[in-house]
């Protein structure tokens, strides 16, 4: 038996209805993962990923190093490994010398 063209229509409607929630929803989401991501970034910010203490930045010849200011762990961004490796011996003693006590 054939449906009537109001039952088709009104399907029709709660579909898009539900599409409608269905993205306004999503969007909620992104932006809650949004802003706890930024959340997170603040609080970690510039601190030890091994023990959560304040790191120190260091510019040398360019390379920016961070050491923790309690557990003395010395941190490289991205990329700055490569500068690193890059150094001469000379360079890289020079390096490590800063850091010592």
């Amino acid at each position: 038996m054939p449906e009537k063209p109001g039952e088709r229509e009104e399907e029709f409607f709660a579909r898009m209805e539900y599409e409608r929630r269905k993205k306004a929803e999503e969007e909620k989401q992104n932006k809650l993962a949004e802003e706890e991501k930024k959340r997170l970034k603040e609080l970690h910010f510039m601190r030890c990923p091994k023990c959560g203490m304040q790191l120190i930045e260091i510019d040398y010849k360019g390379i920016k190093v961070d050491k923790c200011s309690e557990c003395e762990g010395i941190w490289l961004d991205a990329g700055e490994m490569e500068t690193v490796s890059r150094l001469e011996k000379a360079g890289l003693d020079k390096l490590f010398s800063v850091f010592q006590r």
